[in-house]
């Protein structure tokens, strides 16, 4: 008996030892940390970064990481670019706009800690030591989610090569970079569709009901296609307007808008990479959007056995993401402190 009040009494332990593991990013007022809950994540830590002036990643991400920690039991750490002023600014200009912009996301030296990063950034000018942690990840083998516009995320100082080649971020690493809006930009909206030979794919179990406002990006030339290795998931259908029961747009193809490849740097291990070019604030208040890029982060970190069809992407508290654009005044973005974003 006494053995096994002993016995209760070590478990106990573990288990709130366990419950109350710290998050491996100290908390500071320039990022936000959301620690694990119970969940498959077992604590993994998950480095998301919002480095766009567009679609409000800012609100985007920082949703995407409270319900990846709260439900699903990851650590999540959320960078931001911010101004001088140390405030979260979508409405910094860049190097077309100003050569002498160069950006700041504080914290990328946490990327040493994490075991998936999810980023969507857009035409953006790091400093040296800054961009020299984002490409000591991408060398790692380590697993990348990129959205929307991360495929275009650098404009310059991306100093990475291989083999002796420049290695292009869009291109090389997640499989298409920008070319044209294929659908209607800020007048026309997307309808996600499966690619029924990949039905059961892990990303895509429990997704239904894709729906964005965005609308579809071209990231192959006319009559072309996916890079080899590249496994597309769902088509994007161009709908006539801005509302889900909107008509296709017959004259526009639907396009790959989520893919799955493999990148491998100079450490000679293969990471599992996603990219999805849907990814607007608003496009994530479609719970299948939200659902597609939460079982890609379990997928990419070799979760997929722990992917179900009922794992709940609910918010963890309200989201009310802007629209999309750069009508920065009438659309209400203002840079702001990262407190704001909690």
């Amino acid at each position: 008996m006494k053995n096994r009040t002993a016995w209760l009494l070590m478990v106990s332990v573990l288990c709130v030892g366990c419950a109350t593991a710290p998050h491996p990013v100290p908390d500071d007022q320039r990022w936000l940390t959301y620690r694990a809950g119970e969940g498959p994540g077992e604590g993994r830590h998950v480095v998301l970064i919002s480095a766009e002036q567009e679609y409000r990643s800012e609100q985007s991400l920082p949703m995407l990481a409270r319900i990846l920690a709260k439900r699903h039991g990851f650590h999540c750490t959320v960078l931001f670019a911010v101004n001088e002023d140390g405030l979260v600014d979508p409405t910094q200009k860049i190097r077309w706009e100003d050569e002498t912009v160069v950006h700041d996301i504080p914290g990328l030296q946490h990327l040493a800690s994490a075991d998936l990063l999810i980023l969507q950034s857009r035409l953006i000018t790091l400093p040296d030591e800054q961009i020299r942690h984002v490409i000591e990840y991408i060398d790692s083998g380590r697993p990348i989610i990129g959205i929307r516009t991360a495929n275009h995320g650098f404009l310059e100082n991306f100093p990475y090569t291989l083999e002796g080649k420049t290695v292009g971020f869009g291109e090389d690493v997640l499989g298409g970079s920008f070319r044209s809006h294929h659908g209607n930009w800020h007048a026309d909206s997307t309808r996600g569709s499966p690619v029924q030979s990949q039905r059961e794919h892990p990303i895509l179990r429990g997704v239904a009901d894709v729906w964005g406002p965005s609308d579809v990006y071209r990231t192959y030339d006319t009559g072309g296609s996916l890079p080899a290795g590249c496994t597309p998931l769902m088509m994007g259908q161009p709908l006539t307007g801005r509302k889900p029961d909107d008509p296709p747009n017959e004259e526009k193809i639907p396009l790959p808008i989520a893919w799955t490849k493999t990148w491998t740097g100079s450490t000679g291990q293969p990471a599992r990479v996603f990219h999805v070019t849907m990814g607007s604030a608003r496009d994530y208040q479609s719970a299948g959007l939200r659902r597609m890029t939460i079982n890609a982060a379990y997928w990419c970190l070799g979760l997929e056995d722990q992917i179900t069809p009922d794992r709940s992407v609910n918010y963890v508290g309200p989201y009310t993401p802007l629209e999309s654009g750069f009508a920065y005044p009438k659309l209400g973005v203002i840079p702001r402190p990262v407190s704001a974003y909690r």
